[in-house]
This record gives C-alpha cells, sequence and structure tokens, in this order.
C-alpha cells in the first residue's frame, strides 16, 4: 500500500430537500440550526455516514452501529477483545507494546487509521495480569495505561447552509395504541415530524500527511473517502431522509503535491463561494444558487454529481 504523497483539502455541496438530515435529540429532533437560523450537521453525523458507505465499499470498520455490524460483536470493547492483531500487541508480561498496539488498529480498520480512535479499555486485561517490572527503566513504550489515543489524519467540520433554513412541522398519528387504553386512543397515538423545506450545505475538511503518516493512512485510502464523499448518500434512506431527499451536488478536491503546501487549509475552504442568484431571496432549488470558485496555486478536481 502506497503512502499519502501529499496534503488533501476537500469541499462539498449537499442538499436537502423535505428532509431532517441530522435531528438535535435534545430538541425534539427538529432539525439542527445556529442561533441565526442557518442549518448544521454535526461533523459526527457525517462521519457516521462515511462510515456507513465505506463498509459499502469494503473498508473495514472499528465504529460499526448495531444494525451494520457484520461480525457479531456487539460493543467496541468487544471488537478490540476478539481481535488477533490487537491480542499479538503485548509482551511476555502481558503488557501492551503501545505502538504495536497502534499499528495493530491501524492496520486492522480504514476508520481508526482514517478518524483516530480512544481505546479507553485497552489496558485493562493485561494490567489485571501484569507482572511487575524487573526494571524501573523497562521500555517506556510498555503501558499499563487503561486509555490508548489515535489520531486520525481526517478531520471534518460540521457542516452548515448557505442560506437559512425554513423548518415545517407536520402532525402526525399512529393508528395504534402501543399499549392497552381500554379502547380509547392513549396520548402517545400524536407525535410530530420536522423537515428541512430546503438547504444547501457546505461540507469542507481535510487530509493531513503528518499524521497520515502516523496511522498509515495512504492514497488508496483517500481514494476510498473521495467515493464515499461522493456517494454520501447511497443506502442511507429513512423515514426522515427519504431516498433522493438528500444528496451530494458537487466535490471540489484538493490534492497537493506536498506535505504542508503554502496554501493553507483556511484558504483553500475561502476560495469556494456560494451565493443566492440575483432575484431570489428564498431558495428552493440547487440551481437558485451560483457557485464559483477563486484560482489556487493547486488546481482541485472538480466532480459535478
Amino acid at each position: 500500500m502506497n503512502s499519502l504523497t501529499g496534503k488533501v483539502d476537500f469541499m462539498a455541496l449537499m442538499t436537502v430537500t423535505d428532509a431532517n438530515i441530522n435531528g438535535d435529540p435534545i430538541n425534539g429532533n427538529r432539525p439542527r440550526e445556529d442561533y441565526d437560523g442557518y442549518g448544521i450537521v454535526s461533523d459526527g453525523a457525517l462521519k457516521r455516514k462515511l462510515r456507513n458507505r465505506i463498509a459499502d465499499l469494503g473498508g473495514k470498520l472499528f465504529v460499526q452501529s448495531e444494525d451494520r455490524a457484520d461480525d457479531g460483536m456487539h460493543s467496541l470493547k468487544e471488537r478490540a477483545s476478539n481481535c488477533e492483531a490487537l491480542k499479538n500487541a503485548v509482551d511476555a508480561k502481558k503488557k501492551i507494546v503501545k505502538s504495536k498496539y497502534i499499528d495493530a488498529a491501524c492496520n486492522e480498520w480504514y476508520d481508526v487509521r482514517a478518524f483516530g480512535q480512544v481505546f479507553p479499555f485497552a489496558g485493562s486485561d493485561s494490567k489485571k495480569n501484569a507482572k511487575p517490572a524487573a526494571d524501573a527503566d523497562e521500555t517506556e513504550e510498555k503501558s499499563e495505561a487503561v486509555s490508548i489515543g489515535i489520531r486520525g489524519p481526517v478531520t471534518i467540520h460540521q457542516a452548515k447552509s448557505v442560506s437559512p433554513i425554513i423548518t415545517y412541522e407536520m402532525k402526525i398519528t399512529k393508528s395504534v395504541n402501543t399499549e392497552d387504553a381500554g379502547g380509547k386512543k392513549s396520548s402517545d397515538t400524536m407525535g410530530s415530524k420536522y423537515f428541512v423545506t430546503f438547504g444547501t450545505y457546505v461540507i469542507k475538511g481535510s487530509i493531513s500527511c503528518q499524521l497520515a503518516k502516523k496511522t498509515g493512512f495512504s492514497d488508496d485510502d483517500a481514494k476510498l473517502f473521495k467515493e464515499a464523499l461522493c456517494t454520501l448518500f447511497e443506502n442511507d434512506a429513512s423515514a426522515a431522509r427519504p431516498d433522493g431527499s438528500c444528496e451530494i451536488r458537487k466535490v471540489i478536491w484538493w490534492q497537493h503535491d506536498a506535505e504542508y503546501p503554502s496554501e493553507n487549509s483556511a484558504k483553500i475552504h475561502r476560495s469556494l463561494h456560494v451565493a443566492l442568484r440575483d432575484g431570489v431571496d428564498t431558495p428552493h432549488c440547487y440551481e437558485d444558487y451560483t457557485v464559483t470558485l477563486d484560482p489556487t496555486e493547486c488546481k482541485p478536481e472538480i466532480i459535478d454529481m
């Protein structure tokens, strides 16, 4: 597997039409928005969708959602404990060799070497069975700590809508009571469903060469990530996001030649401009916007979907 040859910056434009792409569980599951009314999609939600697509495309995941788990494991601790590669990252005294543990985890799972991961249970079993060290100066990387952290090279911002969103509330009912209510309608038969009438959101992020070297993230991994980003909403339909209601419209991919290019990520991300067309006050479709890109030293790959 080849190594990542240069830093990557990326952006994507996605549209949401009559759907709830990322509900807020402490606000009645209403679509997330900031205090100015702009729609928000958390970085965690984006990573979950990217993980799902990466799994669809053949990538092996450590953080799997319960309904998509493909190895019979029901927790992260169980998945780590049953990984032979991680079991081999211990010495004769049952102490974890940190560098071997990190290498094994990154080699085993795509999302660990991409996004990083904290293994808070890494040393729990080995610490319990560990023997006192014969030499106080014994290799520092042999650890009895119960937590091992890995920083991943792929970072993603929360996505934000270009214009304030309009959230619509629809009252819904169930035709059947959840529990016996003596022939009457129970209180839980009534509810609400929220959705964004229309919104265009901007996703942006980058991939660091420095951290890619530490986790083994490669050019091939970057290609898989780009494919997952381009097809983010395939196999992602739900009652809140009917098939076709959310889509990626454009992906812009800067593959730099250098590990530390002269243009930083902030400048690259500022090069994209999305503005309402003249005469449009409230956007109802993607075509209500004009999309322009300032020239940059690194010529981007532009993928229109």
